[in-house]
């Protein structure tokens, strides 16, 4: 799916579609990864789905920390900024990134190709890039828990006519 978010209200909705669509987070492990330009609006799809989640308080960029925990109602979620690596999977694996996959809850991972991740492990993957004052979000599934989770973002989406959507 192909969406055209205009200004960060709408990537915000995005955020929004992607978190009211997640199912039960104590359940299952879902990996979504967030890859783009910097300042293409990774940081703020991610707040947007945490929000959506309810977590309050300040939500902070994890590219210092590397990784942010978070309890929400839909159940745990880990937010890891690879930005800062060098090293790819083997830093990758020294933050616990097998742990985190491995245990029930969402891992949000932004530049995930700092990692070694290969975009065919994510469930969900997300790309953003520049488009003139706007951006392009390519949102694609690699597995079958994936595309459910990308079928009711797009319902969402469309039954709230969020004016992003542009397949």
């Amino acid at each position: 799916m192909e969406l055209s978010p205009a200004n960060e209200a709408a990537m915000q909705d995005i955020g929004t579609a992607l978190a009211s669509a997640l199912p039960d987070l104590r359940q299952r492990n879902l990996l979504l990864t967030l890859a783009g330009e910097l300042g293409a609006g990774k940081t703020t799809l991610a707040r947007a789905l945490l929000r959506a989640l309810g977590v309050t308080g300040t939500i902070r960029s994890p590219t210092f920390t590397l990784v942010e925990p978070y309890e929400t109602t839909a159940g745990p979620v880990h937010h890891l900024d690879l930005y800062r690596l060098a090293g790819g999977a083997a830093e990758l694996e020294a933050l616990g990134f097998r742990d985190y996959r491995g245990a029930p809850g969402l891992l949000i991972v932004e530049w995930p190709e700092r990692g070694g991740l290969d975009p065919d492990a994510s469930d969900l993957a997300v790309q953003i890039e520049y488009a003139g004052p706007g951006r392009r979000v390519q949102l694609s599934a690699a597995t079958e828990l994936g595309r459910d989770w990308l079928a009711g973002v797009t319902a969402h989406l469309l039954r709230h006519q969020v004016d992003v959507v542009s397949i």
